[in-house]
């Protein structure tokens, strides 16, 4: 296409547009919330407002890296067997980290139970911790 002035216009190749979009999204990260799985993990990004920015499945040896790349910032997982493992790891790696147990995740899951719902779910619970000790309580007292 040629502009008005007889000039063309030089686009940007797409993969330099995504990579910009990429670096803009990861500087407004304010959360990672990390589902733990065997071979593939789930990383839903969140920033300081709740908005989702990115939803990445990442494999184990990216996952090692991936923490490393980043500032300090919030890690949360869901509390298991493998999480304590990833939760010293990251905090190695200088980010604050949250283990939360299943019982306060799972009132957040909204659609399916698949690994990017568990993400989503564990980004919203670790961002609301008043109602979550109230709902903890309801169930213990039932």
């Amino acid at each position: 296409m040629d502009a008005p002035f007889g000039r063309r216009q030089r686009m940007m190749p797409l993969s330099v547009m995504v990579t910009l979009t990429e670096e803009r999204q990861l500087t407004a990260v304010h959360i990672l919330a990390i589902d733990l799985a065997k071979r593939s993990f789930q990383v839903c990004a969140t920033d300081c407002g709740g908005v989702f920015l990115f939803d990445r499945v990442l494999s184990r040896g990216r996952l090692q890296q991936f923490p490393k790349e980043q500032p300090p910032r919030v890690v949360a997982i869901e509390a298991c067997a493998t999480s304590y493992f990833w939760g010293r790891f990251a905090q190695n790696c200088g980010h604050d980290v949250r283990l939360i147990p299943l019982i306060y995740v799972k009132p957040f899951v909204k659609r399916q139970k698949n690994d990017a719902a568990d993400a989503a779910a564990i980004a919203e619970a670790v961002m609301r911790p008043n109602r979550l000790l109230k709902l903890a309580l309801r169930c213990r007292n039932r």
